[in-house]
């Protein structure tokens, strides 16, 4: 598995990508279920990241199959 900082660098590489590419996306962010913690003190770790990371992208490969232009 991946160490926390690579995960964590791609995040913000996805976020700033996704950012700058598809304004219309990045305003759901923050309402990624992922985000919203449900314990008091949650164990962030990276197998927690790494599960963002991929909700990420499978948000972004969403959002580019149903919004390809013909």
């Amino acid at each position: 598995m991946k160490k926390l900082q690579e995960i964590l660098s791609e995040i913000t590489e996805l976020t700033f990508k996704i950012e700058n590419n598809y304004p219309e996306l990045y305003q759901f962010l923050g309402e990624n279920p992922l985000t919203i913690p449900s314990d008091n003190h949650p164990d962030i770790n990276e197998k927690v990241m790494q599960d963002y990371l991929e909700s990420l992208k499978q948000l972004l490969a969403h959002h580019l199959e149903t919004h390809k232009i013909n």
